[in-house]
């Protein structure tokens, strides 16, 4: 059955159905309905905790002990909340202990407002803090892929022992769609639960660390976590295309931004403008070889972003100098139209259309 609920809140009832016993948060806007629905959701849930901690350290920390105790553990923020929270991101990390963190974005940098923007993907797909470690970062674009990709970052960090994020923004998170939810809660499997410290009876002891001060052995932890991730890139990629097949550009967004493009482009190709997308769902790995394959056939990448311009640096990388590359960004928590981006997507089409003859 269907429910009409905003994104924040879709979030919290996935979270609860997919596992999750464990919340640590602090307020900040634009997500505080997340929140507000676990603080009375978990009661319900038998050895559910809701801590509203003192401050975001505190609470990425409380999430770090409860997942070293065996417990699906989330915590979420906004922008400079989850910067606060980078240091123990990264000790998660390096301890290779399974988490999930919210970001819904606004706009930025410093304390910015509390508009939508997408201005902390550097943040998100870079790791964020400090040493060589990466998270994976999913990046819906409705209220239903909240709900899904909420219980796919739990299994997925469970399957890797690593922190997940997923990256909305102010918009996805206070909007209301109807959404589907499994029929039943799901049932946690644990393949790898060696690092569970549950008590140490009948088992030899375990030491949880990330400090490590021999340089040899922190290299091959590191090369060892660098393994890791090279299995995640060959994995755990995902994309949705649309309107692709017979395209002569393609937009590239994610996100709020994906959902503005499509009505833009459905605008487009009203007027006869074949123009296609790529959406990447997975932002860290970034869909790479979707991208290149486009490129053998698309020679114009037009990339759209409510920022000025940062998963644009990946779609670079990616197209290696194949492609050409269009961009209009919109930074500060400003949301364009369709209608407006229709406009500026048709002129960069017909000066491409211009250049090629």
């Amino acid at each position: 059955m269907k429910r009409l609920m905003s994104g924040n809140s879709a979030i919290g009832e996935a979270a609860v159905l997919a596992g999750c016993t464990c919340y640590f948060g602090y307020p900040i806007t634009p997500q505080n309905e997340l929140p507000e629905y676990l603080a009375k959701r978990l009661a319900e849930v038998p050895g559910g905790v809701f801590i509203q901690a003192e401050s975001e350290l505190s609470a990425i920390n409380m999430v770090l002990g409860a997942s070293v105790a065996g417990a699906r553990a989330m915590t979420s923020s906004s922008s400079p909340g989850i910067s606060l929270k980078q240091e123990g991101i990264s000790f998660l990390a390096a301890q290779e202990l399974p988490a999930v963190i919210v970001n819904m974005m606004r706009g930025g940098p410093g304390m910015g407002n509390i508009s939508p923007a997408q201005s902390d993907y550097f943040q998100a797909t870079r790791g964020g803090g400090h040493g060589d470690y990466r998270t994976i970062v999913l990046a819906p674009a409705s209220v239903q892929e909240l709900a899904d990709m909420t219980a796919r970052a739990f299994d997925l960090a469970d399957t890797y022992r690593t922190p997940v994020m997923i990256l909305g923004d102010g918009m996805l998170g206070q909007m209301m769609e109807p959404v589907t939810f499994p029929s039943k809660k799901k049932e946690r499997q644990l393949a790898h639960a060696d690092y569970v410290l549950s008590g140490a009876a009948g088992r030899p002891s375990r030491r949880i660390r990330s400090l490590i001060l021999d340089p040899k052995e922190e290299e091959e932890h590191n090369w060892k976590l660098f393994r890791k991730y090279q299995r995640i890139e060959q994995l755990e990629v995902r994309h949705e295309t649309f309107l692709l097949d017979d395209a002569v550009m393609a937009v590239i967004a994610y996100g709020t931004a994906a959902r503005i493009a499509r009505g833009a482009i459905k605008r487009l190709r009203e007027e006869g403008l074949k123009i296609g997308m790529i959406r990447p769902i997975s932002l860290w790995p970034f869909p790479v070889k979707i991208i290149q394959q486009t490129a053998r056939h698309i020679h114009d990448f037009f990339v759209f972003e409510m920022s000025t311009g940062q998963m644009l640096e990946d779609v670079k990388l990616a197209l290696e100098g194949s492609g050409y590359i269009h961009f209009y960004g919109r930074p500060g928590g400003v949301v364009p139209t369709p209608v407006e981006l229709s406009r500026i997507i048709s002129r960069h089409y017909h000066q491409s259309q211009k250049r090629k003859k």
